[in-house]
Order: structure tokens, then C-alpha cells, then sequence
């Protein structure tokens, strides 16, 4: 089987596509989210400060906002008190750089549902929203929660990695660039997107730490069989069927 069965897919019980509104004031942030997030099918609104954020929601009624305590209008606190008077059912995950104790507490404590500090992982945020969305009961699933490139098959749901007939253990960064590589398949994505994807957004360029782990994948995926991870020298790694 070369063609690639996609993830279970989030959306609303009408069908319509979820709609996510992403409020940070650093474009580089924004950026790397949205473009995540529309890789899963969702719309996606972005906002730089909370005035704008709030005339965004009004319009695009979002179902979730993945909200930044620190804007340079009013707090991300201000900001969710406002939006839970106009859209009191919306799911709001704050992002923050601050992650002492009492800081999450107030976040929680003003309706806030879900906390990431910075940096993250982009599929640490996609997954906390998927299941905001789950709990809040504003979502239905369609698909399969399976991928499948060649002879490699991937169930997300339950974590497990299988290459024909052979079980293989990945640890959890692994299984994150796996899947990053299988929902892309035949499309060569370079070391800053897999840094963007599976790493914190400001890793600091650190392209190295994605070679050693292709290293340590290639060792367990394609090790005495036909090799599924390609490299495009110069460009970056696609995984591919070896006929494709």
C-alpha cells in the first residue's frame, strides 16, 4: 500500500472545518502555528494584540484560541475575561513563556482550560487542542486513526509503530518525527520544518539534533530492509517508498 490513510480528522458535528484563533504578537509564532494547524484541515484567524483578538472573535466565532498571556494591549487574563462573556463556550489554551506555579493558577483560575509553556512542541499544542476540543464536545471525528506508507503503518491513538509484520519501539520524540515524516510522505521537508514541527519553535536552528534522530529512526525503521528515509542532500529527508 504506497498511499498514505491520513489521521482521524477533528470538526465540527456540522461538518464545517474547526476554527482556531491564534493570539501572540510574535509573527514567527503565529506563522509556525497557523501553518500547523492548517495542516490538520483546520481555519485558522491570527491576532498580534488583544483588541484585534477580540474583533476577530466576534466575527470568526472560533472554537478554540490559543492565547498568549503577554500582548502589548491588554494581558492574556483581560483578554479571556472578554471572550468568555461574548463566546462563553470557547476553548482558550494559554501560551506563555512564564510557567511559575501561581501564574498557571491564575490562568486556570480566570477560565482559562489548558496551559503550554514556552518553547514547545508544535505536536505537544496540536494534541492539547485536539483534546479540549474532545472534552468540550464541540468536535466529531471522521477517518481512521491510522497512517500507512509501503509497509510502515502508524496508530496514533495508540502509539504503535509497525514496519510489515515487526512491532517497533520509538520513544516519544521518535514517534513525533515519525509521524511528521508519514503525514507528509514523497514531500521533502527540510531540518528548519521538522525543528518547527517536532521541536520548539525558537530551538535555535539546532540542525544537528534532527540528524541524530533520522540517525536513530533510520535504525529502527529501515535497518535490514529497503530503506523508507531518504535523504535529498542539501534540502533535507523525505520517507518514501523506495518505488515511489
Amino acid at each position: 500500500m504506497d498511499d498514505p490513510r491520513t489521521t482521524s480528522l477533528l470538526h465540527r458535528p456540522d461538518g464545517e472545518p474547526v476554527r482556531i484563533l491564534v493570539v501572540d504578537d510574535e509573527p514567527d509564532v503565529t506563522d509556525v502555528l497557523a501553518g500547523a494547524m492548517t495542516g490538520e484541515g483546520w481555519l485558522v484567524r491570527t491576532a498580534a494584540d488583544g483588541a484585534t483578538a477580540l474583533a476577530t472573535a466576534r466575527d470568526f466565532h472560533p472554537d478554540a484560541v490559543v492565547l498568549d498571556r503577554m500582548l502589548p494591549d491588554l494581558n492574556g487574563l483581560q483578554v479571556l475575561r472578554a471572550l468568555r462573556r461574548e463566546e462563553p463556550h470557547v476553548c482558550v489554551l494559554f501560551l506563555t513563556a512564564r510557567d511559575a506555579v501561581e501564574d498557571r493558577i491564575a490562568g486556570i483560575t480566570a477560565g482559562g482550560d489548558d496551559y503550554v509553556t514556552k518553547p514547545y512542541s508544535l505536536e505537544e499544542v496540536l494534541a492539547r487542542l485536539r483534546g479540549l476540543l474532545r472534552r468540550a464536545g464541540m468536535t466529531t471525528e471522521s477517518g481512521t486513526h491510522w497512517i500507512t506508507v509501503g509497509d510502515l503503518t502508524m496508530d496514533e491513538e495508540a502509539r504503535e509503530v509497525r514496519r510489515g509484520e515487526a512491532t517497533i519501539d520509538l520513544s516519544r520524540t521518535e514517534f513525533e518525527l515519525l509521524r511528521f515524516l508519514m503525514r507528509n510522505p514523497r514531500r521533502v521537508l527540510s531540518k528548519d520544518q521538522i525543528l518547527d514541527r517536532v521541536w520548539a519553535y525558537d530551538f535555535g536552528g539546532r540542525a544537528h539534533i534532527v540528524e541524530l534522530y533520522i540517525s536513530y529512526l533510520r535504525k529502527k525503521i529501515d535497518a535490514g530492509r529497503t530503506p523508507l528515509i531518504h535523504t535529498v542532500r542539501g534540502v533535507g529527508y523525505v520517507l518514501k517508498p523506495d518505488s515511489s
